[in-house]
């Protein structure tokens, strides 16, 4: 799982059929509690994640299971909304 800060919102009107009706966010990822100048572009299926807010990220064929479609051409998916760190 990664961890990152939504920074955007991208808007694709021409996409796979199997894409249509995903939100697809721009996450800054986070590393040792300091964002990185990485990014990488997640699927938001019904999470509602928002600008700004610190999200958990799964990847790979965990995000294919995330979104209920093994076939699905997904890579990232907002899995959860950071509310706090607790150390």
């Amino acid at each position: 799982m990664l961890k990152g800060k939504v920074v955007g919102n991208i808007v694709s009107t021409n996409k796979f059929d199997e894409l249509r009706g995903y939100k697809f966010l721009e996450i800054q990822l986070i590393e040792n509690k300091t964002l990185t100048d990485k990014y990488i572009i997640a699927v938001d299926r019904s999470i509602s994640a928002g600008i700004g807010e610190e999200v958990l990220v799964v990847t790979g064929s965990s995000a294919r299971v995330a979104v209920g479609d093994i076939n699905s051409p997904v890579d990232a998916v907002v899995a959860g909304i950071i509310d706090k760190i607790q150390n």
